[in-house]
């Protein structure tokens, strides 16, 4: 977002530069994007036009247009990315920002906002979530031949002008081609390829973002733990989706963390690492595989937030098992359910892509308790109705076939919070909406 005071910031950059030596050659490619964010301190990811980050510095400066401190750029090594780890924040706070080399601004002025320290002083902040999978960019020279498979890009300039404080990728953000496969440059290739889209822009300045992968930001279709080039595809995704550190610590390959946003507990899964394919039978198929669900549940239990959001790029909740839903893996389905069920787990609700549509699944389950999963799709790519196939826990009147995003909102006294689900078109129309109770986890009435 620009700030209206950008002139004045950046007589303040000129005449608070250090001295420090100008490389005239480093350019941003693209726009800088905050890939965590908590009370204190903030991460910037950017791409720079070349390797050299000597000179490149986030400087930060306060309401007031007082500088709060010069971040360097610590490069990630590869493709000329780069972080700024921004720290000495305070809760609550909006600060405006530049990226520069030397006393050479390279960025418009760009804002973030820390969370606010809310316990024990006040009510839980209302927050809003934006949602989307599937993001499609075409580019001839390597897309199948025959009618392009992704468009649309102007959804990223609706979403952008929602107003949002996070934005959740839920898998398939790129779309690898057949000639990324085998090279990290390839990989890298593809994630330039997409983040170079001019519709995109906006949409990455905004808010904070953090992802998932599925099979097509992972490796070929439908790929699983068996892909040879698994640790391609975590290097080159690290390199472009800053997300909050932690890691499994008894599988650290796998893609998959936890942090809070408000008083809800987010959760980033990683469906693929440890997949095995459904086809290989009982006692062997798996999806998340028991390590990373026994971290989830021991986490969930831990868990006070009244909504626990659990990112993944594939559907869990519906009962349709064909393609690669969860319920393609019965066991652990079933396994993971029972112990949602036995752990006596309240709130959750999963928020998943890959589909090609949109919908709601519901789930009660023997202990009274209700499981979610929202299911977001397609951002660019191609979309399809799936209201014919066999989900007998979609909620009534939510599937969509055609490109749309989500939007969540996180509001209420803190012993009432809801949680609103919105579905919305390209052009940003409300399609449905439905809200549920922290308290009893019921869809509420309109």
């Amino acid at each position: 977002m620009k700030n209206k005071g950008a002139a004045i910031i950046l007589s303040v950059l000129i005449l608070t530069a250090c001295g420090s030596q100008m490389d005239e050659g480093t350019e941003l490619i693209g726009t800088p994007m905050v890939g965590n964010m908590n009370m204190r301190s903030a991460t910037i990811w950017m791409q720079l036009s070349n390797s050299t980050t000597e000179s490149v510095h986030v400087l930060v400066l306060d309401s007031a247009l007082n500088p709060v401190g010069e971040y360097p750029a610590e490069d990630l090594g590869t493709s000329n990315n780069c972080l700024s780890r921004i720290h000495g924040l305070e809760p609550g706070t909006t600060y405006s920002y530049v990226v520069r080399s030397g006393s050479r601004v390279l960025s418009d002025t760009l804002l973030i906002s820390t969370q606010r320290l809310w316990q024990y002083r006040t009510d839980p902040p209302s927050v809003r979530i934006a949602l989307g999978s599937c993001a499609y960019i075409n580019e001839p020279v390597y897309d199948r031949p025959g009618k392009p498979y992704g468009g649309g890009y102007e959804i990223f300039e609706t979403m952008a002008n929602e107003g949002f404080d996070a934005m959740f990728w839920l898998g398939d953000n790129v779309y690898l081609r057949e000639a990324d496969f085998g090279s990290y440059s390839g990989y890298v290739h593809r994630y330039n390829h997409t983040r170079s889209t001019p519709e995109l822009q906006t949409l990455l300045s905004r808010g904070v973002h953090y992802a998932v992968w599925d099979d097509h930001d992972y490796g070929p279709n439908d790929c699983d733990g068996s892909y040879a080039n698994k640790a391609l595809a975590k290097r080159a995704f690290d390199a472009y989706w800053p997300n909050p550190s932690g890691e499994v610590a008894a599988a650290p390959e796998l893609n998959a963390t936890s942090f809070a946003f408000a008083d809800a507990e987010v959760f980033l899964l990683d469906n693929r690492t440890h997949r095995v394919n459904d086809g290989m039978g009982v006692g062997k198929r798996q999806m998340f595989g028991k390590i990373q669900l026994d971290w989830l549940l021991n986490n969930l239990k831990n868990s006070r937030a009244p909504f626990k959001l659990i990112a993944v790029g594939g559907q869990v909740v519906s009962d349709a098992a064909i393609y690669e839903n969860f319920a393609q893996f019965p066991e652990e389905r079933q396994w993971l359910l029972s112990e949602l069920n036995r752990l006596d787990i309240q709130g959750v609700v999963f928020l998943s892509g890959d589909r090609h549509s949109s919908e709601l699944s519901k789930l009660q389950l023997a202990n009274g308790n209700w499981v979610y999963d929202l299911t977001v799709s397609p951002l660019t790519s191609g979309s399809y109705d799936h209201s014919e196939e066999p989900n007998e826990l979609r909620e009534p009147g939510t599937m969509v076939g055609e490109r749309n995003y989500g939007m969540l909102e996180i509001s209420g006294p803190r012993k009432e919070r809801t949680l609103r689900m919105q579905i919305k078109s390209a052009q940003g129309a409300l399609i449905w909406e439905r809200s549920i109770s922290a308290a009893d986890g019921h869809i509420l009435a309109p």
